[in-house]
């Protein structure tokens, strides 16, 4: 299983057929290189990694299985991190020890794998390269190159990779949002010259490959969110992903406008904006309030951001619903905006947790309820993807980060824009690309297998 001089071999562990703990490989001339690496949060009612059923505790981590890579540490010659997310980066700390080998990545991204790496005492360990929007680099027989493009975080790349016998395309997660309103954007230009060049195959996200037309821009959710806020009467709680600075930019400027002050509560909100303020990317005139101090205001001068938009246990949202957050109480005539859409499987938590918050008095809007919109995906809709696939005319296409509609849907898709083939697998499946596109099934015995958080810390 060693990819020779004429081999261009791409084999995903996590995240094809399935959205979460992205972890993919690609193989040249005896060599491997790894495309992020990720972690996944097993839903309720499923069997976790350790045999016992998962409900609304603490949740375990999973990830997939690096066995087949770790075996084979010695062809290992670098880790590409494409962008922040958990899914592409929260594994990092539990792997990393089974493969050793340097990371690249950007700089908000370093950012925030320094701080998950100094929570379990590695920082020191691990040889972490940052590398600029633009930046090529050769990391053993891949010349490796990090393309702008937009998602809901900031600066991520998408990666040409390029070797002597062909170039693939990853895209990592994307949109094609002109409004992106933090960090770098996307140039039409960067993908038509990929076509110049010859793109063997495009490895490409999946996620709303069923949804027609074209994602809305960050930048198109001020007047909703604006609106929303304005008419409210006491307390504003804003719901949303922590890793959306955008968006973050976006409400400090609504609560500058509608006189309120604005403060954060959950861990991974203050850790992003932290991490975006240490990588240059917050606007110095979004004052932040100390979250100490939010219960002191009067209600109408609050606008509180708060994890928790999934319902998940132990989140902001979830203790301000309890009456337990240190911070803030909430009272009836609060509002609370949902301003993020629920992840398949989550519609249960959040009806409960909804159904909580109205039982207090609280009025709840969800992006549903707006006639304009108050929140954006990340991921590219099908006039993003038909638009992408004419601009790189890659030979193959190759669909992943999706369920297998998800997969189905964009296959056909890039056949409908003109690509001669594509190739539809899973996990564990040995895509080959050159020296003849095709694929060869499970070659690892790869999937749901994860450890519990805790006994992981103590193999590492």
């Amino acid at each position: 299983m060693t990819p020779d001089s004429n081999d261009l071999w791409f084999l995903p562990l996590g995240g094809t057929g399935e959205i979460g703990m992205n972890l993919n490989l690609y193989g040249h001339d005896g060599r491997w290189l790894m495309v992020d690496c990720g972690v996944t949060f097993p839903k309720p009612g499923r069997l976790a990694a350790d045999g016992t059923m998962h409900h609304h505790g603490e949740p375990p981590v999973q990830m997939a299985d690096p066995a087949f890579i770790a075996d084979r540490r010695e062809m290992l010659c670098g880790l590409v991190i494409t962008h922040a997310h958990e899914d592409h980066v929260g594994a990092v700390p539990y792997l990393w020890p089974l493969l050793q080998c340097p990371i690249y990545t950007n700089r908000f991204t370093a950012e925030i794998l320094r701080r998950k790496l100094a929570e379990f005492d590695m920082l020191h360990r691990v040889p972490i390269v940052v590398m600029a929007t633009n930046d090529r680099r050769q990391i053993g027989p891949f010349n490796v190159q990090w393309l702008a493009l937009t998602h809901s975080i900031p600066d991520p790349n998408a990666l040409m990779i390029r070797t002597p016998v062909g170039n693939i395309f990853h895209s990592g997660d994307w949109k094609l949002d002109d409004q992106p309103l933090i960090g770098h954007g996307y140039s039409k230009q960067t993908f038509t010259d990929l076509a110049i060049e010859g793109v063997a195959a495009m490895v490409c996200d999946s996620t709303n490959a069923t949804v027609k037309g074209h994602s809305v821009s960050e930048g198109a959710l001020h007047k909703g969110l604006l609106k929303a806020v304005k008419s409210a009467e006491g307390r504003v709680v804003v719901a949303c992903f922590g890793s959306n600075i955008a968006r973050l930019h976006t409400l400090a400027a609504v609560a500058r406008q509608t006189g309120r002050y604005m403060g954060l509560l959950g861990r991974s909100l203050v850790n992003m904006s932290s991490a975006a303020k240490a990588a240059g990317l917050w606007h110095s005139a979004d004052e932040l309030i100390n979250p100490a101090h939010l219960g002191y205001l009067p209600p109408h001068e609050v606008l509180v951001v708060a994890t928790g938009s999934q319902g998940e246990p132990r989140t902001a949202l979830r203790r301000l619903a309890n009456g337990s957050h240190p911070d803030v109480e909430l009272e009836a005539g609060d509002t609370v905006i949902f301003s993020a859409r629920a992840i398949p499987g989550n519609e249960e938590l959040i009806a409960a947790l909804i159904g909580q918050l109205q039982g207090m008095g609280v009025k709840v809007i969800t992006a549903e309820q707006c006639d304009l919109p108050i929140h954006a995906s990340g991921h590219p809709a099908q006039e993003e993807l038909e638009a992408m696939y004419r601009w790189v005319q890659p030979a193959v296409a190759i669909p992943v980060h999706g369920e297998e509609e998800h997969m189905a849907v964009h296959a056909r898709l890039a056949k409908q824009t003109g690509v001669p083939k594509t190739l539809v697998g899973r996990n564990g499946d040995l895509f080959m690309i050159r020296p003849v596109p095709g694929m060869r099934r499970q070659i690892t015995e790869t999937g749901r297998l994860g450890w519990l958080k805790q006994a992981l810390v103590r193999v590492v």
